[in-house]
């Protein structure tokens, strides 16, 4: 018999205090974001982390001409997000703009794998502006708290510098 794996939230329900001490919750992960102004931010971060990390890794990049070789821990897995593939907000026509991509994947991403107090992620939040301070407002609304969530101190976003 084959077994379907359920997904960890479905659609309207809610992390539960039994979900968030599931052995997928307690161990420490990592959730990396960047974009083409940021790729050497996130080189040198990706070098500082212990080889056995795990998490994601979301960059999202103009075209696939910027696609290059990312040397990360074999455990997180990469993403490139190219705004050239992809459409704008839905039902306007327009292409993607900077930092849509990456908000949409990362909220995403957030709303399926984080639980509100999540102190076993390890949030940072590399890029341009405007993908960045939505993304940390939409973390902020999960239960995140501002302090755990690293951005750029640029930004002004409240979070730890």
């Amino acid at each position: 018999m084959v077994q379907i794996a359920q997904p960890h939230r479905t659609a309207g329900s809610a992390h539960n205090p039994s979900a968030c001490r599931s052995s997928r919750h307690t161990r420490v992960q990592h959730l990396i974001t960047a974009d083409e102004s940021s790729l050497v931010e996130l080189e040198a971060l990706l070098a500082t982390l212990p080889i056995c990390s795990t998490g994601r890794v979301f960059i999202e990049i103009p075209d696939a001409s910027w696609l290059a070789d990312i040397a990360a821990p074999s455990r997180m897995v990469v993403t490139w997000l190219d705004r050239s593939q992809r459409s704008g907000a839905p039902g306007t026509g327009r292409g993607c703009a900077s930092g849509e991509a990456l908000t949409r994947a990362v909220t995403a991403w957030a709303d399926e794998m984080l639980c509100a107090q999540d102190d076993q992620t390890r949030i940072h939040l590399l890029g341009g502006y405007l993908g960045t301070a939505d993304i940390v407002d939409h973390l902020v609304e999960l239960g995140i708290r501002p302090e755990a969530i690293h951005a750029p101190a640029q930004y002004g976003l409240s979070t730890s510098r």
